[in-house]
Order: C-alpha cells, then structure tokens, then sequence
C-alpha cells in the first residue's frame, strides 16, 4: 500500500492506495501547531476505523504548500511508518515539462493535480482546483505545464465578506432560487454560486483562446460540484485528482523511495 499525503492551508488529505485504487481517504485540519506525535495518534486511529493494517504502508509521498508543517509530517512518516517519504519539489521526476518563467516557485498542488490529469485524459487540458485558493492550471497537448491563474477560493472570499461586513450572517453554499435574490441569504448564496461560475467560465473562455483550441476541462476541490452544476464550461470532476497523482508521482520515483536516498527535493 501506498500513502499520499496533501499538505493544503486549510486541510491536509491523506489517502491509502492499494496498487491503484484508492481504498481510503481521510481529511484533518492544518494545524501548524500539531506535533508529530499528534498527527501520528489521530492517523493510527483513521487507519483502525477503517480496518487497514498501518504495517501493511510500503511507501510514502507528500506534497505541501505549507512548508511549516513539512518537518512535522516528514518525521511523523519516519516515526510511525519507518519509511522515508517522497517530497513533491525540484528534482522529482513528473512526466510534464514545466515551462512559466520560475519552475521552482509552481506550487507542488499545481504539478501533482496537472500530472494526474495529463496522466488520466492526455492534452490539452485546464484543470480548476477549488482549494483554499481557486487555481487554473493549463497543459498543453505535449504535456507542458504552461502556467495559469490564482484566484481567491470560495472559503476565504465568504469568509472576508462575513468578517468585515456586520450585517452579512454566514449562509450555506447552495444554489439559490433565482439569480436575483428576494433577502439577504439568497442574495448572497446568488454573489457567491453564480459569481464564482461566471468567474471560472471567463477565465476558461480566456485561456482556451491563448491555447489556440479546444481544452478538456477537469474540476477538483471540495465546491468543484457544487460550480460544476451552474456552468457548462467543466467537463469532467475528479475529487481525487490530487491523491492520483501524488500515486502517480510516487510509481514514477520509486527508486528513490526504494533506495531511502537523498530525497530528490532537497
């Protein structure tokens, strides 16, 4: 078995892979105050609810946009699994050829969700991940990652409103009636479903007219459906599109994390 573990500013996912299925995933919370200890404790426990032997784990890799918690989790791996992980980040082999002006500074959510989708439907492609920020990432046909666009996610923009606007109350994300909005909630459920919609197809319709052509579309993130349902412009959603390419990324560097050598990010 495989473990993939996505280190992301507002969770950290972890999913078991047996050959190249996904057989479990699980999500806790960022928290850069966690000890190795902790993190360890709460994933035996996620491990024994769900019946999988934590001895039965050859291998992991992580990928992480928050470089605080790296070590953390880095030494929980050694701890608990005794294994040395695979760190997403220069050096490390991904099939794609990365070609914006500073390769190093491409977020190594960006590459994993690109490697996984180049790997699953080929190219050209614009893969949206609806995260704690909303990123557009675009391949071309020879699978070069080309670069993108970052927007401000769902999560945070709700929040910004709820938190510098007194009299806003927090609203649950669902499509409301009708674009125009009769109260406050359905007001602002209509702002944030179908303002964030509008956002995705403009930014597509954008990108795939400097791509020359046509591009398939892949939605990931936890509102990707909930987007995907007022726009035509996604044609595919993939939930588990980061945990399949951190898989992906592991089977293309196995011999690094056979061999317990140099990690190729350092």
């Amino acid at each position: 078995m495989i473990l993939a573990i996505d280190i992301g500013n507002t969770n950290i996912v972890f999913g078991v892979f047996q050959d190249k299925n996904l057989i479990a995933h699980w999500r806790l919370s960022t928290d850069r105050n966690r000890t190795a200890d902790e993190y360890g404790v709460l994933l035996k426990e996620l491990f024994n609810l769900s019946r999988i032997n934590m001895q039965g784990v050859e291998g992991v890799i992580i990928s992480s946009v928050v470089p605080p918690v790296n070590g953390t989790l880095e030494f929980m791996v050694k701890k608990y699994f005794s294994l040395h992980p695979v760190l997403v980040g220069p050096g490390i082999k991904t099939g794609i050829s990365i070609k914006t002006e500073n390769p190093r500074e491409v977020g190594a959510d960006r590459i994993v969700n690109a490697v996984a989708a180049y790997s699953l439907y080929g190219g050209p492609l614009i893969i949206v991940d609806f995260g704690t920020a909303t990123t557009f990432c675009c391949v071309t046909a020879k699978g070069e990652y080309l670069g993108g666009a970052i927007a401000p996610g769902i999560g945070i923009s709700t929040e910004a409103l709820f938190a510098r606007a007194a009299k806003l109350p927090r609203v649950e994300l669902i499509k409301p009636a009708a674009v125009i909005g009769k109260n406050t909630v359905s007001a602002m459920q209509s702002g944030i479903i179908f303002g964030f919609a509008g956002q995705v197809e403009f930014l597509v319709k954008k990108m795939k007219q400097e791509l020359g052509g046509d591009a398939r579309v892949i939605a990931t993130g936890g509102l990707a459906e909930v987007i995907a349902r007022e726009t035509t412009v996604i044609d595919t959603i993939n939930p588990s599109l980061t945990l399949t390419g951190l898989r992906i990324l592991y089977d293309r560097n196995q011999s690094t994390a056979d061999s317990g050598g140099p990690n190729p990010c350092k």
